[in-house]
């Protein structure tokens, strides 16, 4: 959409900038349009939240043994919350966690912090019965022992299962119980589908009319335009004026460059992800950080016989022992993590600031693949190294094939701890400005909560808004208006062009269906 501004037009309401139109500037998005806010979201690519890949809800961070209990519990309540607004998203299948008999870790060290959110999940149904999305805290996570798996692994296989056991009876085929310790664990932890989420987030913003989205538009330059003080590290600015440039939309259009346009704001979201620095040098302010490149690989397995959960095998992150992820997606094809520099983390992948600028620096080979694509040798070699990788554990995997595409992005990460897993957002009141922070996409409703009480201490919102009470209650006004149907429609257009099999936009199980 193309609208035109001038810097005297006088401002009915008040107006948010926000830069980026990933998970975190779309969910901000939504936030604050439903609030009334005028709301401008600039993304570069052609379609929102295009980033990085997911794999699956993380409910619990159990995929992460070396974070904190407290993280893990404030990462369960965030998944919840997330879940609520973005429904369609998710895939209900469990996630298999396994210690391989190479670790030096136990299965049973994990029990206390699965005791600890299976009592944080009862804790949030009784706030509030809607929050019973991962099903019943009983159930949150099970224990499958040696003998247990022996015996499902003699079972008949199900298409479509129904049941924990019967999820299980292929783990117990395919896995190779000689390489794993005992119990297996086996957790509700969802899958979530980025492919919806663009698709959901798309479909929100579109039924807003305080919602202006512009894709396939650069931001050139941020610059404060009512501002006291600039000279002094205290300063105040009022309002911010973003310049910005959308890309040729015909032919004609290509042969004269589009001019830069204006648009005052009376609030800043830097929401850029890794680029989140770039941003920051243009307003000022300085930070610490780093920013990872991090790719999973897409691939084809035709010998699954049905179903099968997520299934993760524990490894330290970094060497070439690190953690294996086989995610599985509709279709017989499966999304790989290796959390080797083989695979997923590459050797040069991990950057930091310095103290000229805040932001990293990445290689130029990965910025080429985030602006232009993987080339092909290096993403087939890749791509055939994971298969080796999972194939460890699930030897019939070895008939798996490449499918020519990845999931990939750059990530970034707040201060210098490559393992932090839980953050959202950083809060410059004096020059109306925030930075999103998100390591993790289910943090971001948070961090949108957290701008939603900024602005209200300024004066920008009001404190008891009837949108604040909705957002607390999930009220959404899209789901009023959109079923899992118009969200498939949307998400196989969104894979198909991004260059993805169109079943990969599907789920097997909505959380509809089976609630």
């Amino acid at each position: 959409m193309t609208h035109s501004f001038t810097n005297n037009q006088a401002l009915a309401t008040k107006r948010v900038g926000i830069l980026g139109g990933g998970t975190a500037g779309a969910t901000i998005a939504i936030r604050l349009a439903a609030l009334g806010l005028e709301t401008y979201l600039f993304e570069k690519n052609t379609s929102l939240i295009d980033g990085p890949p997911m794999c699956h809800l993380h409910a619990g961070g159990n995929l992460y043994r070396e974070i904190p209990d407290e993280d893990c519990v404030a990462l369960l309540k965030q998944c919840i919350d997330i879940l609520r607004l973005y429904p369609y998203t998710i895939d209900v299948r469990p996630t298999v966690f396994a210690v391989p008999t190479r670790d030096e870790g136990m299965p049973e060290d994990l029990l206390p912090r699965l005791d600890i959110l299976t009592d944080a999940y009862r804790e949030l149904i009784a706030e509030d019965a809607r929050n019973k999305v991962l099903g019943e805290p009983e159930s949150y996570y099970q224990l499958y022992s040696h003998e247990q798996l022996i015996a499902l692994s003699e079972r008949e296989q199900v298409t479509v299962p129904r049941s924990v056991d019967e999820w299980m009876i292929p783990v117990a085929k395919y896995l190779d119980l000689n390489k794993v310790k005992f119990p297996l664990i086996v957790v509700q932890e969802y899958g979530w589908n980025i492919f919806r989420l663009a698709a959901s987030a798309q479909l929100a913003l579109e039924g807003y009319e305080h919602a202006h989205v512009f894709t396939d538009t650069q931001v050139q330059q941020v610059m404060p335009v009512d501002c006291e003080n600039c000279s002094n590290a205290d300063h105040h600015v009022t309002k911010w004026r973003i310049d910005y440039q959308q890309a040729a939309s015909s032919d004609i259009e290509l042969e004269t460059e589009r001019a830069t346009e204006s648009i005052e704001v009376d609030y800043l979201v830097n929401a850029c992800g890794f680029r989140t620095g770039v941003i920051d040098d243009m307003v000022g302010v300085k930070v610490t950080r780093m920013v990872e490149f991090k790719s999973s690989y897409i691939t084809h397995w035709d010998d699954t016989g049905g179903q099968i959960p997520e299934i993760i095998v524990y490894g330290d992150r970094g060497t070439p022992e690190g953690m294996a992820q086989l995610t599985p997606y509709p279709g017989g094809y499966f999304q790989i993590h290796g959390m080797s520099k083989f695979i997923t983390l590459f050797d040069d992948g991990l950057v930091a600031s310095n103290k000229d600028s805040a932001q990293p620096e990445l290689p130029s080979q990965y910025l080429h693949y985030i602006e232009d694509g993987w080339d092909k040798a290096p993403l087939q070699a890749r791509s055939q190294q994971a298969i080796d990788y999972v194939a460890e554990f699930v030897p019939t995997f070895h008939s798996a094939h490449t499918v020519g595409n990845a999931l990939y992005g750059g990530q970034q990460i707040p201060g210098q701890d490559d393992t932090l897993r839980v953050a959202d957002v950083s809060l410059y009141s004096n020059i109306r400005y925030a930075r999103a922070e998100n390591v993790k996409a289910s943090s971001t409703l948070i961090a949108a909560d957290q701008i939603v009480d900024e602005l209200t201490e300024l004066g920008l919102v009001d404190n008891d808004a009837i949108e604040n009470r909705q957002r607390y209650a999930h009220e959404w006004a899209y789901l009023a208006q959109n079923d899992s149907v118009a969200i498939d429609k949307v998400a196989r257009h969104l894979a198909q062009q991004r260059g993805f099999p169109l079943a990969m936009a599907g789920v097997n199980h909505g959380i509809h269906e089976t609630s």
